[in-house]
């Protein structure tokens, strides 16, 4: 991934201000209207509130299993009762010219197919990460995009956040000297009876789930794919949680400029997400991957200190999301985290867990 310092100032400006409209969104004589396919947490508590607070973006159509509940939402965002779908009928948002892009939310073994069926409905599709649970439905998902002519971009939302972007910045030009190593971490103590403990639905354990974010930090922080990969898992607590996912998994990488990487992920502790850069000048320290709270310190080259407390307010970070993708689609722009970096993400998962003995889906 390579950023000018340009895209650093736009995207930047983009994220802390999530009111303003991108470049040219002014000109349209509607918001870019979404169909939101999967009514859960990420959607009902972040996405779909910060489209509302979004000048690009608007709920006017909803797809679930559950009636009530999407009854429920369409009432809450204006959505008319002929724009709500179940899975049964997905097909039909064809015919409905009120949607120009759909947000998969939904377990990690539906992204393929809810992306590919979207696209061949002619709807630009945000999907949720994990990009999908096995390398051949990623790149499915990348040539049905391409061939129905529609934009596909993958929900790396810390890739839009002005923090993230300050971090790269600071790499990118020097202000710590050579980075030499990175480690970063992200996991939760997982209740029983969530989908993500099982493989089929979900691909993998808390690698695929939450693990990602300190890969892909480790990715666009160094703007390099990892040429060596060892990878570690274990279970520790055997409570019937475990029986078909991971607990933990621990990697290290090699990237071709010779930067080393320490990672880590579970599903047993209480890990809050963080990642650290080690340079020959300096130090860069980010608290967070989580939806507010994030804080970044630093120490530069010549002994100044910065202290960036997080300057967007939940659920700002998805507001800023949304309206990126909305002036990609606008303006026939490749989306930065487009279905190829999703599926470099997944391949080195896959190695991960090549190493650690285990597989990638189910």
């Amino acid at each position: 991934m390579k950023l000018t310092r340009r895209d650093f100032a736009r995207l930047g400006a983009m994220t802390a201000l999530s009111t303003t409209l991108p470049l040219r969104a002014q000109a349209r004589d509607h918001k870019l209207r979404w169909c939101i396919v999967g009514l859960g947490r990420i959607s009902m508590g972040q996405f779909m509130p910060g489209l509302r607070l979004s000048r690009t973006g608007s709920v006017t159509a909803v797809v679930s299993g559950h009636r009530e509940k999407a009854e429920q939402q369409a009432a809450s965002y204006g959505v008319r009762s002929s724009s709500i779908y179940s899975y049964g009928n997905f097909d039909e948002i064809r015919r409905n010219r009120e949607i120009d892009a759909v947000y998969i939310a939904l377990p990690n073994s539906m992204h393929a197919e809810y992306t590919i069926r979207a696209a061949a409905a002619g709807k630009h599709v945000l999907c949720e990460k994990p990009m999908a649970t096995s390398l051949a439905d990623c790149r499915d998902m990348i040539d049905a995009c391409r061939k129905a002519g529609v934009q596909l971009m993958i929900a790396y939302r810390c890739q839009y956040h002005p923090s993230h972007l300050k971090a790269i910045e600071l790499i990118r030009s020097g202000s710590v000297g050579q980075v030499q190593a990175i480690e970063s971490a992200f996991g939760f103590n997982i209740p029983p009876g969530e989908w993500r403990l099982n493989r089929k639905m979900a691909g993998g354990g808390p690698l695929v789930d939450v693990g990602i974010y300190a890969l892909n930090a480790t990715r666009y922080l160094t703007g390099e794919t990892p040429a060596e990969i060892k990878g570690y898992a274990s279970v520790i607590d055997h409570d019937g949680r475990f029986t078909q996912v991971e607990e933990n998994d621990g990697w290290t990488m090699r990237f071709p400029s010779g930067i080393v990487a320490s990672c880590s992920t579970s599903y047993g502790a209480l890990m809050d997400g963080y990642f650290r850069v080690h340079g020959s000048q300096g130090w860069i320290h980010m608290d967070g991957f989580n939806y507010s709270g994030m804080h970044l310190t630093a120490l530069l080259a010549g002994g100044e200190k910065l202290d960036q407390p997080d300057p967007v307010r939940e659920p700002g970070q998805f507001t800023a999301e949304a309206d990126y993708f909305a002036d990609c689609v606008w303006n026939n722009r490749q989306p930065k985290t487009d279905g190829a970096e999703g599926l470099r993400d997944m391949v080195a998962i896959a190695r991960i867990y090549e190493s650690a003995g285990l597989r990638l889906g189910a």
